[in-house]
């Protein structure tokens, strides 16, 4: 199930209509209390959030969610004015997964929520990818660090894994995004550093393995 919050009724009925033609089940809400109201009752498997809305905004309503652990791990797409990159920056500071450009084609919106999806189904193999006291169990979709379980949002996640699967290898700007963002991200390379500073905070001690080349990218230790 995913969940359209969008107060512009036109947007929200086409990007309903194009999803459910894409195969998804899907439900619509014009505002915050519409919307925590269907949360409290199932809890969707992605939310497609706009920024401006009547009452609560989106940003008020995305820390929200990443504050309440039966939440924090919904995927969240952020759909922001164009060049608002203010807006775009403190989403992903807060968690966002990915963001839309207002306005968007509803081919797009498809295809950023598909490959959000890709990348947040369980896997039941257990696999663990450890480099020095960093430990990532990619079954459970835990990270720890120095022993403390340590909560990333997808896409630092999936920045983690790809360096702990190639530790020592150095990726410019430009590829962290394709690998990461997926192959036809066409948003701006501020978007990485913005995710290697908050997973470093979070790592703590462990983020300085997580080395700037300058010039170049960066690479894990």
């Amino acid at each position: 199930m995913i969940y359209c919050v969008e107060d512009d009724s036109s947007i929200r009925d086409l990007e309903i209509y194009t999803l459910n033609i894409a195969g998804f089940e899907v439900r619509g809400f014009n505002d915050a209390a519409e919307f925590w109201a269907a949360v409290k009752e199932e809890i969707p498997q992605l939310i497609l959030l706009d920024i401006m809305l009547p009452g609560e905004d989106g940003i008020s309503i995305l820390r929200k969610l990443r504050e309440t652990p039966e939440t924090e791990g919904v995927p969240v797409i952020m759909a922001t004015a164009k060049g608002s990159e203010y807006d775009r920056v403190i989403g992903l500071d807060l968690g966002a997964d990915d963001y839309l450009c207002k306005p968007f084609s509803m081919m797009e919106m498809v295809s950023r929520i598909r490959a959000v999806l890709r990348r947040t189904e369980h896997t039941e193999n257990r696999k663990f990818l450890t480099y020095k006291e960093i430990v990532m169990d990619t079954g459970r979709h835990t990270v720890q660090a120095d022993g403390q379980e340590v909560q990333l949002t997808l896409k630092e996640y999936d920045l983690l894994k790809l360096f702990l699967e190639n530790t020592g290898m150095v990726f410019t700007r430009d590829q962290l995004l394709s690998y990461v963002w997926d192959i036809d991200y066409t948003g701006e390379t501020r978007t990485v550093d913005v995710h290697i500073g908050t997973l470093r905070t979070k790592l703590g001690r462990c983020g300085e393995l997580i080395r700037t080349v300058r010039g170049v990218g960066y690479r894990m230790a």
